[in-house]
């Protein structure tokens, strides 16, 4: 940059010495030129200085434009790595009240608004700055009143660039947030393709993108008006600067008080300064852009997660799996607690049911075992230490999760299944889909377990997926499982197998299971029965049959179906089994 400024700069310091010295007018009483007295060696050497700085300045710019680039990519590429890695990190309760396409937005858009003024615009600010302190330098160098006059409208142009900078940088912030509202309201349509289909909702979804698509449109229309009206004034300006600088050198130049090479070097610096002082503009543009954007990507690079792991945190390690729920309670926000003293001894082995209508807290149980959400009060322990003591990497390596919703990653069978343990050889991942009862459907695939996953496993029924995310836990093999519902997409045979696999998998492990089928609740140690946030029943399925409570209103409603469907033996002790 200091060498594009000096070589470019400099040259017409080298026009002034070609003309004054190299040619050398010779004037007489009049004032008139008779003749020439410089030397044409003067002039050659002259010459090839000005092709040199020429040379010079053209490699100087290819490097700053190289060094600008450079920096610009590596700080989108922090910043974007940043960003995910810290959202990565969020807890839930962040994602909860975040959509995807605002996160996407500023990922991409707001990330890439920060990249195209740090490569394009930071540097060459700086190489202004320069141009013009070696400009004006160069000016009151040779001759304080000309320059004056030449940068008496410099006042002008910085109020004007300030005040448009002012406008644009609200203006930029208004346009980030509709592309962002844009990307949001894409990845919706998108990801519920088929409900928009299976509803024919197709016009509803695109007039809404067309109304977001029409904000963007009007502020993007309303930035580039701000700017058409600035550019031209600032062109204009320049312009009769130049032709005052003109008239008033020549009469000096007739007065005799100053030479033509002072006023040629004075009218090319101001040529030169015209161009990067018009792309001041443009670039107060970018900045207010960049500053704009620059304020929605920190806001999440800034964001704390409400879960937070201790400087001395420990490593879970040999965890024998005892988890017990203190007085637990927990609450999103101020609003009413969510769940309300809840206390939970689970021992080694055991398998804990938790059964109650939809709301009634089940999920947000076992969403708090892995800390997905700390509790409000009290508190959970494993074998005896709050789960807090401990690193969350370490403390959810030994949760083996299936959730209700399942999620599965675009790649092969192999990678969904080993997702926990990427490094599992291929006989630990054939046997973890043995044991989840769908090696039998891998194997008959074409590929087998090279087998390609579609977005969100769409190529797989709801069964599969399930079977798939089992698998995908027993290759962990944590010593406690959570299943949300793990078996609610599945039919009654293939619930069967999956149960078989699951008892020779929780023998001597602590166990909760959300359950909706017959055949969990009767497998189950103690059924934990919830209402409103907090345990209204606890007990076997026999003795809650007895209480004529919550639980046995539940069985009326939705187990009584299914024991008469699998049969009177199923409804003995230990039928399911």
């Amino acid at each position: 940059m200091v060498g594009a400024i000096v070589l470019q700069m400099g040259s017409p310091l080298l026009v002034q010495r070609a003309i004054d010295f190299g040619l050398n007018p010779i004037r007489d009483s009049s004032d008139q030129i008779t003749g020439l007295a410089g030397s044409e060696q003067t002039l050659i050497i002259a010459a090839g200085a000005i092709l040199a700085f020429a040379v010079g300045s053209g490699l100087s710019r290819f490097g700053l434009t190289y060094a600008s680039e450079s920096l610009g990519q590596k700080v989108a590429y922090d910043l974007r790595n940043k960003l995910y890695g810290n959202v990565q990190r969020l807890s839930y309760a962040y994602h909860d009240t975040v959509q995807t396409g605002q996160i996407m937005s500023r990922a991409t858009e707001d990330v890439e608004a920060v990249r195209m003024f740090v490569s394009f615009a930071s540097l060459r600010l700086l190489m202004i700055a320069g141009m013009l302190g070696f400009g004006i330098g160069g000016m009151f160098y040779f001759d304080w009143r000309l320059a004056l006059i030449s940068l008496a409208t410099m006042p002008i142009i910085v109020w004007r660039s300030v005040r448009i900078s002012t406008i644009m940088r609200p203006l930029w912030l208004l346009i980030q947030r509709s592309q962002a509202r844009l990307a949001e309201i894409a990845d919706e349509g998108l990801g519920g393709i088929r409900v928009v289909k299976a509803f024919s909702r197709e016009p509803l979804e695109a007039e809404k993108f067309s109304k977001a698509s029409g904000v963007t449109r009007d502020l993007q229309l309303n930035q580039a008006i701000t700017m058409a009206k600035h550019a031209p004034l600032m062109q204009g300006i320049f312009i009769a600067q130049m032709g005052v600088t003109v008239s008033i050198g020549a009469l000096f130049i007739s007065q005799g008080s100053i030479n033509a090479g002072v006023v040629t070097a004075f009218l090319l610096w101001l040529t030169m300064l015209q161009m990067p002082v018009r792309m001041l503009g443009f670039m107060i543009t970018m900045f207010s852009r960049a500053v704009a954007a620059g304020e929605r990507v920190f806001e999440v690079l800034d964001t704390q997660s409400a879960v937070q792991e201790k400087e001395d945190a420990l490593d879970l390690v040999d965890a024998r799996g005892h988890v017990r729920f203190e007085n637990v309670s927990f609450s999103y926000s101020s609003a009413s607690p969510v769940l309300s003293d809840i206390d939970i001894d689970a021992t080694p082995g055991k398998i804990i049911a938790l059964l109650g209508p939809t709301g009634s807290g089940k999920s947000t149980v076992v969403s708090l075992l892995p800390r997905f959400y700390d509790v409000t009060s009290g508190r959970i322990t494993i074998d005896g230490e709050d789960i807090r003591e401990f690193k969350l990497d370490s403390l959810r390596t030994n949760i083996g999760t299936v959730q209700q919703d399942v999620f599965l990653f675009v790649g092969t069978l192999r990678d969904n299944i080993a997702y926990g343990r990427p490094g599992a050889s291929q006989e630990d991942v054939e046997a973890a889909a043995k044991a989840a009862r769908i090696h039998d459907f891998i194997t008959s695939l074409p590929y087998g377990y090279d087998e390609w996953v579609g977005e969100r496993g769409v190529t797989l029924s709801g069964g599969q997926k399930q079977r798939i995310a089992i698998a995908r836990t027993i290759l962990l093999n944590p010593r406690i499982l959570v299943f949300d519902d793990s078996t609610a997409s599945v039919d009654t045979q293939t619930e069967f197998l999956i149960q078989q696999a699951l008892n020779v998998l929780m023998e001597s492990r602590t166990t909760f299971v959300i359950a909706q089928r017959l055949r969990t609740v009767l497998r189950a140690d103690e059924i934990l029965v919830l209402d409103e946030g907090k345990i209204v029943e606890r007990g076997k399925h026999e003795e809650l049959l007895t209480n004529n409570g919550l639980y046995r209103d539940i069985y009326d409603l939705e187990l009584r179906e299914q024991e008469e469907a699998l049969g009177e033996s199923l409804a003995a002790p230990g039928g399911g089994n």
